[in-house]
């Protein structure tokens, strides 16, 4: 028998609510972002439940849970967005212009070389829409398990997930310090000098801490961990306030300023990463999510080399 399942899954508009809601994790971000009020927002909501016949999402410590029904109802929205996404680029390319969105999901650290990325492509595809969603690792995972995205970019992508990938950038990740804490002043430094120093580490799922959890485990070494923090930026300040050292990836200093940082050369470092862009094998590719990846390949991946290679400081140099 014929399912008439669509028929009672809501309009195309709800579709577009419902992926807000789940992307922005709450109604106040999701009405701000769709420019709608919150009550319009929860009304729709609501409808769809009541289309489907059983609830899509609950609120836990002030948080939305979206029940496995309703996950369900997102890859399909996420599908069925992706249709019409389709049909707009066709129809664009009859007409002589490029159009469509382009969905991303990316670790948090990445975030400082993907609009370097962006830029150029948009240049030649201005009318393309961008979803942007910033993330830490186990956070982009869980998208990616959900197949919300065109693309997630990790630096170290999950291994127990049916993906496809390409590596495209070196991630090394360097210790820091403050130019005048006293490690900085000391040369032909080990891992052992920097395990002594207080250290200020990233929090639980971040990519850079699952790589330095690694690292650690190869030298059977461990780090006299002071604080645990979720931000770049305020570790950076924290080091620039002298209350510790950190390891980092490079791309923090090069593209997100790093005054009175310095690189400090311990022998065992830097960790030798590489940043990937990875999509799932089960979603079928936009034509514009074809047309991005083959601009990562070639002038992005040019670009962003090219970038790293002037702004390769050497070790304990101070920076400007």
């Amino acid at each position: 028998m014929k399912s008439r399942l669509h028929a009672h899954v809501g309009t195309i508009r709800q579709l577009e609510i419902l992926l807000a809601v789940h992307d922005k994790g709450s109604i106040k971000e999701a009405a701000k972002a769709l420019f709608l009020t919150q009550p319009t927002v929860s009304i729709q909501m609501k409808k769809l439940a009541q289309a489907m016949g059983t609830p899509l999402y609950n609120y836990t410590n002030r948080q939305i849970l979206f029940t496995d029904i309703g996950l369900e109802l997102v890859k399909t929205a996420v599908e069925v967005l992706d249709s019409f996404a389709r049909l707009d680029m066709a129809i664009g390319n009859i007409k002589g212009f490029k159009s469509g969105t382009l969905r991303l999901a990316v670790v948090t650290t990445s975030k400082y070389f993907i609009p370097h990325l962006l830029g150029p492509f948009l240049e030649e595809y201005p009318d393309i829409d961008i979803q942007l969603n910033i993330g830490n690792r186990e956070q982009t995972i869980e998208r990616l398990k959900q197949g919300v995205d065109d693309f997630y970019v990790f630096s170290h992508p999950p291994s127990d997930i049916e993906t496809e990938s390409i590596e495209f950038l070196r991630n090394p990740l360097v210790a820091i310090a403050h130019e005048d804490h006293p490690i900085a002043k000391k040369k032909n430094l080990t891992l052992k000098d920097l395990c002594k120093e207080p250290f200020i580490m990233r929090e639980k799922g971040s990519g850079t801490r699952y790589a330095i959890e690694e690292f650690l485990k190869q030298y059977k070494a461990s780090l006299n961990v002071k604080m645990t923090i979720e931000s770049n930026e305020a570790i950076k300040h924290l080091v620039m306030s002298k209350l510790g050292i950190s390891i980092l990836s490079a791309h923090t200093l090069m593209y997100g300023g790093q005054s009175g940082l310095v690189r400090l050369p311990i022998k065992e470092l830097p960790i030798n990463a590489h940043w990937f862009f990875v999509w799932s094998k089960s979603k079928r590719q936009t034509l514009i999510a074809s047309k991005f990846l083959n601009h990562i390949e070639t002038n992005g991946r040019a670009l962003l080399q090219k970038e790293m290679l002037k702004n390769d400081l050497p070790y304990s140099q101070v920076a400007e």
